[in-house]
């Protein structure tokens, strides 16, 4: 039976119990609108921890268009179905006061790698996702906290911010979950029409193929994508399209790279 904790002080009270016990814990941070990709960081918690804790928060703050915020799926009592049948112990559900008191006055601003990519076309939304990172790690007191790699930038500079602040959680990466077509899991992936999700495949196998990322661009829009960006990083190729108005993100590998 998974448990629902609310408030960041009844799961330190939790969190202080298991610690005596020498239990350790994995942490699934998350928004909710929970997939088989979601699935297979809990499987992977659960293999690696005593208990697995997962969290579920629309991060307000992270969401540079009001529109899209109040689009965001919201299913709490499918998402505590599936968690419950993976057997993660602990769902926390905190409310928008809870971890923001302060109004959003104090928050965590990288300076580099936050302004290119999902940065430039999204400014504010990785002050955004590193400020409640932060809160969430500093709360559950995990050994180790699992993130999916198709946010490959997001991964990149929660590492960096665990680093750059001493947060003793270990982050483990986990490789994207993709429907047997190629499109990485998403919960926005529900928001697509049928004949939007009969071509958003493409996306996976233009970044995949093409030579160049400039090449990739090309081929995508004359697929139909609105191509915000597709760039060459660190030996990966990421990109991020808008298709019939849902904005899609993913990344491969560099030939040859990995």
């Amino acid at each position: 039976m998974t448990a629902i904790i609310d408030t960041p002080e009844a799961w330190r009270r939790e969190r202080h119990l298991q610690v005596r016990t020498g239990l350790s814990l994995g942490f699934v941070p998350t928004m909710g609108a929970l997939h088989d990709g979601h699935r297979s960081l809990v499987r992977r918690s659960r293999q690696e921890n005593d208990r697995t804790l997962v969290s579920i928060f629309v991060n307000p703050t992270q969401f540079d268009d009001p529109g899209d915020l109040a689009k965001y799926p919201r299913v709490v009592d499918e998402d505590l179905r599936m968690l419950r049948e993976e057997g993660a112990d602990f769902l926390f559900l905190p409310g928008e006061t809870s971890l923001y008191a302060d109004g959003f006055r104090y928050r965590v601003h990288e300076s580099e790698r936050s302004t290119v990519m999902e940065g430039a076309h999204r400014p504010g939304h990785f002050d955004g996702v590193l400020t409640v990172v932060l809160k969430l790690l500093s709360i559950a007191g995990a050994d180790r906290a699992y993130f999916g790699e198709k946010d490959w930038q997001q991964l990149d500079l929660v590492r960096g911010m665990v680093e750059a602040f001493f947060v003793p959680t270990a982050i483990v990466p986990c490789a994207t979950v993709r429907e047997p077509d190629g499109l990485a899991l998403s919960s926005r992936n529900r928001r697509l029409s049928a004949a939007d999700r009969e071509k958003a495949p493409a996306f996976h196998r233009l970044l995949s193929t093409s030579s160049t990322a400039g090449e990739a661009s090309e081929r995508l829009r004359e697929s139909g994508f609105a191509v915000d960006y597709v760039e060459d990083h660190d030996g990966r190729r990421l990109g991020a399209v808008r298709l019939g108005g849902v904005r899609l993100i993913d990344n491969v590998p560099l030939r040859g790279q990995s």
